[in-house]
């Protein structure tokens, strides 16, 4: 679930915090760049510096007051494998399928095809259930929010969600003078990406609530 990844990346110090030890202000600055976001290297959820393994030569430039230091360290990151059975809580449901949190980390979707099947979806109670059958018949079991949930991981997605660029000359050249031709951002109606997302399943023996097997 979680491991410990190998980066290099050149860390600035500015001059009022000269006057600190150089590893506890690289520390800083790290945890700031790097603390609770999905990397560069799309190795998975960031969570905090484990340790630094060298330091190299600190330079000044020519404008610019600050340090500029290459530092080589170890960060700890959340990276499940693939088919590596994990707990977590749902979060919702929806059309797409149920979502999980770790309570850290909640891009978790279990897509319907991988639920225990037969499943449907209640529109009026917004929740998945498993129509599960026995000699009795078929009995609805729900997966409400909160419930505590097992499942094993399928897939894992990474998303480039960096700033884009300006529009292009074809819609500025649209915009009429002294109009902006961006639409104001509560109607553009896009949807904001994960950087990270998980892809589950439960649609194996002893996955999926942990009271449909407690019971």
């Amino acid at each position: 679930m979680f491991v410990l990844v190998e980066m290099v990346d050149t860390v600035r110090i500015p001059p009022w915090n000269f006057q600190r030890q150089l590893n506890e202000a690289i520390a800083e600055e790290l945890n700031k760049k790097l603390a609770n976001k999905v990397s560069v290297y799309n190795v998975g959820l960031c969570i905090c510096l484990y340790d630094i393994t060298k330091l190299e030569d600190s330079y000044i430039f020519p404008g610019d007051g600050a340090s500029h230091t290459k530092v080589h360290f170890r960060y700890v990151v959340f990276h499940p494998f693939l088919d590596e059975i994990m707990l977590g809580k749902i979060k919702y449901c929806s059309q797409e399928g149920v979502h999980v949190t770790m309570g850290f980390f909640d891009d978790i979707l279990i897509p319907p095809e991988s639920l225990q099947q037969p499943a449907k979806f209640d529109e009026a109670e917004q929740v998945w259930l498993w129509e599960y059958e026995t000699d009795e018949g078929a009995h609805d079991l729900y997966m409400d929010q909160g419930e505590e949930i097992r499942f094993r991981v399928t897939d894992e997605v990474f998303v480039d969600t960096s700033p884009t660029g300006p529009a292009t000359a074809a819609t500025d050249a649209q915009a009429q003078p002294g109009q902006s031709a961006a639409a104001p951002a509560e109607d553009t109606g896009e949807k904001k990406e994960a950087p990270y997302t998980l892809i589950g399943t439960i649609c194996e023996p002893g996955l999926g609530l942990l009271s449909w097997w407690n019971n």
